[in-house]
C-alpha cells in the first residue's frame, strides 16, 4: 500500500475522530482483509465476538456511554444476525455503524450474470441493503472508491445527527483501493426550529409553568440523546420544582439531586410519585417517549402534559411543529421563570434491611438488599424481565448510571450490552447487570467475551425457572394464586453459576440472603473477568410494584 491513502484507512479515520475506540467484530473472509490491515493497526481496538448478535447488543451498550459504537461483520449470514440488535438501535435512538464486508464486484456480476453464486449470496447486490434500509438511518454501499468519502462521510454524519444506526457495506476488492483524504471534520447537522412555532411553545409553556399550582418536569430519554443534560440541570435548577424521568431515562441525572422525586411509570412509580403526577396540574414532559412500559396502566392526561419530543410541541389541542428540544430548553433557560413554590423531595437515606442470613430470597427481597451495594460509581443495568420492576425504584446516584432497553425490549440485550459499557465506562464505575434466566439464555456467550478481554462486571441472574414478565403481561393472576404457569413460558433450567468453569470467570448459585452476601464480596473482589451470581428465587414471586396487575 506504501503511501497510497485507501478507503480502508478513510473508514477507520472518520471512525476514531467521532471517538470509537473498540470495534466489536465477528470474522469473516469478505470483511477480514480491513480489520487485519486496517483497524487493527490503529488505535481502535478490535474486540473480537462471539456471535453477531452479541457483537450488535455491545456496540448497542458502548454507544449509550460514547455517543458512537461499531460492529463488523461478513455478508448476509453475518449481517442477518445482527439485525435484532440494530433494530433495537434504531428504536430507542441509538448511534451504531454496522460495517457489512461484502463480496467484490466481480462476484457480484458473475452471480447476477451466470448463477453461480459465491459463499453468503442470497439475491445479489440489493439484499441486505433492502433488510436494513428500514432500520438505519443511511444504507450506503461502497463499491466505488471516488464516491467512497462521499458516501462514507453521508452515512456516519446521518448516524451522529439522527442518533440512529447506519449501514455501510464494504466491498471487499474497494478496501485498498486510493481514495482522497478526509477534509473537513464531521459535524451532527443542527436541527432547525421554525421561528414562529418555537417562540410559540416557549410563550405557551411559559405561562403554564409560572401559573401552575404544582408544575411538574418530566425528563425524558431525549435529553440524554441530545447531550442536554448540563441544559435540563439548569432550567430545572431556575425552576425550583420537582422532576421525575421514566424508566427509558432512570438517572441521565443523578438520582442524588434534590429535585429528582423518582421514576414516573405508570402504577409501577413509588405512591410518592403517583401522587404527585396526579396532583401536578401541569407536566412539561421534555423529551418523553409514550410508550406502554413507560406508562404501566396509568392513562396519560394530555389535557395539563405538554410534550416536547420528535422535534414537536403537543399541548391539549396545541401542536407546534419543528421545535429543536435543545432550542426550546435554552429558551425556557433565558425567559428566566419563576414558578410558584413547592415542597421539594424529603431525601432519606434507606438504610439496609434487617434479614436473616438463612432466609429464602425473594423477588422484593433481592431488590431491598442489593440498593446497598449501589454507589456514586455504580452502573446498573437491568434486562427487559421482572428486573425493570426492581431496578425501577433503586437509588442511582451516578449520572447516566443506569441502562434499559425498555422501548424496544428485547430479552437477553443487557448481558451483551455489558460488554460495551463496560468498555466505554470509566474505569472507577463497576457494572452491576439484573438479567431474567430466560433472557440470559439467548445471550450467555457474552461471558466469554467479557472473560477474554478482562471486564469485570456483576451479573445477577434472576433464577425462577419461567419467562416471567411475558407469563405477567400474559397473565399475571398466575403469580397470586396456584394457576399453572403456561407451558410456553416455563424455561429448561440451567446450572448458571457453572457457566463460570466453561468460560473462565467465576460464578455462585445462592439461594439465602447469607450466600448472596458472601458471593457479592467475592465478585467485588473479582476485578479481572465477570462475575456470575445465579440468585435463586421462588417462581410466584415478583416485584412489589409489579403486584399492581392482578390478571
Amino acid at each position: 500500500m506504501g503511501n497510497t491513502y485507501t478507503v480502508g484507512q478513510y473508514l477507520v479515520d472518520r471512525l476514531g475522530e467521532l471517538g470509537l475506540g473498540h470495534l466489536f467484530s465477528v470474522a469473516g473472509d469478505y470483511s477480514i482483509e480491513w480489520v487485519n490491515s486496517y483497524v487493527e493497526k490503529s488505535g481502535i481496538q478490535v474486540i473480537e465476538e462471539v456471535n453477531e448478535l452479541n457483537a450488535g447488543y455491545a456496540a448497542d451498550g458502548y454507544a449509550r456511554l460514547k455517543g458512537i459504537g461499531a460492529l463488523c461483520v461478513t455478508y448476509s449470514a453475518g449481517s442477518l444476525c445482527a439485525t435484532n440488535a440494530i433494530a433495537g438501535s434504531y428504536v430507542e435512538k441509538v448511534p451504531v455503524v454496522l460495517i457489512n464486508g461484502a463480496p467484490s464486484i466481480q462476484k457480484t456480476l458473475t452471480f447476477e450474470q451466470t448463477g453461480y453464486s459465491s459463499h453468503h449470496f442470497i439475491s445479489g447486490r440489493e439484499t441486505d441493503l433492502q433488510v436494513f434500509e428500514y432500520i438505519t438511518a443511511a444504507t450506503v454501499r461502497i463499491d466505488s472508491p471516488h464516491l467512497a468519502p462521499m458516501l462514507i462521510d453521508y452515512a456516519l454524519t446521518q448516524c451522529i445527527t439522527e442518533r440512529r444506526p447506519v449501514y455501510i457495506e464494504l466491498l471487499e476488492d474497494m478496501v485498498d483501493l486510493e481514495c482522497a483524504r478526509p477534509s473537513n471534520a464531521l459535524k451532527a447537522a443542527p436541527v432547525i426550529s421554525d421561528e414562529d412555532s418555537l417562540n410559540q411553545s416557549i410563550a405557551q409553556i411559559s405561562d403554564r409553568l409560572e401559573n401552575a399550582t404544582k408544575p411538574l418536569i418530566w425528563i425524558g430519554v431525549e435529553i440524554d440523546r441530545f447531550g442536554l443534560h448540563d441544559q435540563a440541570e439548569r432550567l430545572i435548577r431556575d425552576l425550583k420544582i420537582p422532576y421525575v424521568t421514566e424508566l427509558l431515562s432512570k438517572a441521565i441525572l443523578s438520582e442524588d439531586d434534590v429535585q429528582f422525586a423518582g421514576v414516573f411509570d405508570g402504577k409501577s412509580s413509588s405512591p410518592y410519585v403517583q401522587s404527585l403526577v396526579k396532583d401536578s396540574d401541569f407536566v412539561l414532559a421534555l423529551g418523553v417517549w409514550l410508550t406502554d412500559i413507560n406508562d404501566l396502566g396509568w392513562p396519560i392526561d394530555l389535557d395539563k402534559t405538554a410534550f416536547a419530543s420528535w422535534d414537536t410541541v403537543k399541548y391539549g389541542t396545541i401542536f407546534n411543529a419543528q421545535v429543536s428540544l435543545a432550542d426550546l430548553v435554552n429558551g425556557l433557560i433565558d425567559k428566566r421563570l419563576m414558578c410558584k413554590a413547592q415542597t421539594l423531595p424529603a431525601k432519606t437515606a434507606r438504610q439496609a434491611p434487617v434479614v436473616n442470613p438463612a432466609a429464602e430470597i425473594t423477588y422484593q427481597g433481592f431488590y431491598d438488599f442489593i440498593q446497598q451495594q449501589i454507589d456514586g460509581n455504580t452502573i446498573v443495568g437491568a434486562d427487559a424481565s421482572l428486573n425493570y420492576f426492581g431496578s425501577l425504584l433503586l437509588e442511582v446516584g451516578a449520572r447516566r448510571g443506569f441502562i434499559v432497553q425498555s422501548s424496544y425490549s428485547a430479552i437477553g440485550y443487557i448481558g451483551s450490552a455489558a460488554t460495551g459499557v463496560s468498555l466505554a465506562k470509566q474505569d472507577k464505575q463497576r457494572l452491576l447487570v439484573f438479567a431474567g434466566d430466560g433472557g440470559f439464555q439467548m445471550t450467555a456467550q457474552c461471558l466469554s467475551t467479557q472473560t477474554r478481554f478482562n471486564l469485570n462486571p456483576i451479573v445477577f441472574v434472576m433464577d425462577n425457572g419461567v419467562y416471567g414478565v411475558e407469563q405477567w403481561l400474559a397473565d399475571a393472576s398466575v403469580f397470586h394464586g396456584n394457576k399453572p404457569f403456561y407451558n410456553s413460558c416455563i424455561l429448561h433450567r440451567w446450572n448458571y453459576s457453572k457457566l463460570a468453569e466453561v468460560f473462565g470467570c467465576q460464578g455462585w448459585k445462592v439461594d439465602t440472603y447469607g450466600e448472596l452476601q458472601d458471593a457479592i464480596n467475592g465478585a467485588k473482589e473479582n476485578l479481572n473477568s465477570p462475575s456470575i451470581i445465579q440468585v435463586v428465587v421462588p417462581q410466584r414471586s415478583i416485584p412489589d410494584n409489579a403486584n399492581w396487575k392482578a390478571s
